[in-house]
């Protein structure tokens, strides 16, 4: 059997052009490794609308190689340091809370300190305070609209944990420009049909262009269209429209009203009847969207519900539609075929999993790389991580809803229906009812979200632990207590040293253009 040593793209947008640039960086495209060419259509466009992002992007920008001033100022991006839940544990003007924040920073835990959680749970933090507030700085310097790190931070490094928001057509341009430096090979063209040989694995692809291109190993990233993992090899889809519901988007693109509007360092998302909107800032624009179920409305009451969202910034602007197939492939792998992106599958954004999943696929590709010319066992491994990782992210997901006590739509009484919830998580809660969550709940490999994310949305949906008498050790209450009011001092600090978001992403920006050294 052959060695492998091309590898053919078929598709750009961020999930092609990120994996070509770190199997670039990674096989040694530039040198005398494996060669990347990406095939693009130009006549196809991308289907991003504005993107949120998860920690882990900074490893990857910074794995391929990309400054991060550079980035910033490329792709409109601005810093986000977690996400704000409006609206989703009761309905607008209920009694009680009315929103909660998912932040990126752990919960404090010092060396032979207590882990503050079930402290939190006894009610040593104070009455009523978040669990995200009283276990990080975090809150407090989001909600003040300051930056997740000083001007003076190397890249991708800073006090608080933080992603981006960006634009997702600039980031698609811009890793094309980092990828061809890399040394990916570029072509353009639109695939018309998919040649098979008498194995059933592809032989190549050919275009309307009237060009062929053939490769050891295919990587599907042409959206929902799948043409090659799906259309070519069959590989079937699971639809996940029994678990998550919303299944269509629309989204408007809002300029600020003033050129100093502060931007929120968070995704603000708002639950709604039939769904919820984002509501992302950029350095120039918000991008707002709602995703909803079509089953619980009408495209013309979701329209009706955005524009009323927004309020008269909306006005004469354009709203852009979108039909979502929520679920993925369980093996994305086929053959000598591998999907990333939305030909591998896709849910919603909730929690910025969409680029988090084509980071993880990227990774796998690259430290997996057949090249020896036995896909089968990398077939296997890869298909066996990815459909775990996706299930565990369902499950997440899934979580944000089923533990909404609103009753004010059919759309949130639905989601608490136990048939539309995962076993897997119904055994997770089971758990959780006596004891928070741990560590050892989770297998890191195939994790997406931290425990502390759990734990973040778990209490900030209010979610009620009954602790057993031997969760905390009453001698160690009092040193609970003095951590709890040290991070409430250290947040005014942190509010003191960190500089507004708008000033860091100028200073960013400036500091891509050449105007701070």
């Amino acid at each position: 059997m052959k060695s492998f040593h091309n590898v053919l793209i078929v598709g750009g947008g961020t999930a092609g052009w990120l994996t070509a640039c770190f199997l670039a960086k990674t096989l040694g495209a530039a040198g005398a490794g494996v060669r990347v060419t990406l095939l693009e259509s130009p006549e196809i466009g991308i289907i991003g609308v504005g993107e949120g992002t998860f920690p882990s992007i900074r490893g990857t920008l910074a794995a391929i190689g990309l400054d991060e001033a550079r980035f910033v100022r490329a792709c409109q991006a601005t810093f986000k340091q977690g996400i704000r839940f409006n609206d989703w544990v009761r309905a607008p003007g209920a009694p009680g809370a009315d929103h909660y924040l998912h932040p990126f920073s752990h919960p404090s835990q010092r060396q032979g300190g207590p882990e503050l959680l079930p402290y939190w749970l006894r009610g040593l933090a104070g009455d009523g305070v978040p669990f995200a507030r009283a276990a990080t700085m975090q809150q407090r310097v989001a909600d003040a609209a300051r930056g997740p790190k000083r001007f003076g931070d190397a890249d991708f490094t800073g006090p608080m944990n933080y992603a981006y928001h960006f634009d997702a057509g600039r980031f698609a341009a811009l890793l094309a420009e980092h990828g061809r430096a890399l040394g990916v090979q570029h072509a353009l063209g639109t695939v018309e049909r998919v040649a098979l040989d008498e194995d059933g694995a592809i032989a190549s692809v050919h275009t309307r262009e009237q060009h062929s291109f053939s490769a050891d190993l295919y990587i599907d990233c042409t959206g929902f269209r799948a043409t090659l993992i799906g259309a070519a090899l069959g590989a079937p889809f699971r639809a996940l429209d029994d678990v998550l519901f919303v299944d269509r988007a629309l989204a408007i693109q809002v300029p600020y009203p003033q050129a100093d509007t502060p931007i929120p360092s968070y995704t603000i998302s708002s639950a709604h009847e039939a769904g919820w909107t984002w509501d992302i800032g950029l350095q120039q624009r918000r991008g707002v969207g709602y995703v909803y179920s079509s089953r619980h409305t009408s495209d013309e009451r979701a329209e009706q519900v955005l524009r009323q969202h927004i309020g008269q910034d909306a006005d004469g602007l354009a709203a852009r539609a979108l039909k979502l197939q929520v679920g993925y492939r369980e093996t994305p792998w086929v053959k000598n075929c591998v999907a990333v992106g939305l030909a591998g599958g896709f849910l919603e954004p909730l929690e910025a999993s969409g680029i988090g999943m084509i980071e993880t696929a990227a990774y796998l590709i690259g430290f997996l790389f057949p090249f020896n010319g036995q896909c089968q066992p990398v077939a296997d491994t890869f298909n066996h991580l990815m459909r775990e990782r996706y299930a565990r992210v369902v499950d997440f997901i899934k979580l944000h809803y089923c533990l909404s006590q609103r009753t004010d739509a059919q759309f949130w009484i639905d989601n608490r229906d136990p048939a539309s919830i995962p076993a897997s998580l119904q055994a997770k809660l089971a758990m959780w009812r006596a004891r928070a969550p741990h560590r050892l709940d989770f297998i890191s490999d195939l994790e997406m979200y931290p425990t502390s994310s759990w734990q973040y949305v778990l209490y900030g949906m209010e979610f009620q632990t009954a602790l057993h008498a031997s969760a905390t050790d009453p001698a160690r209450h009092a040193e609970a207590q003095r951590e709890f009011e040290t991070i409430a001092a250290l947040s005014l600090r942190a509010l003191a040293d960190l500089p507004s978001h708008r000033a860091l992403v100028a200073h960013f920006c400036a500091r891509a253009a050449g105007a701070v050294l």
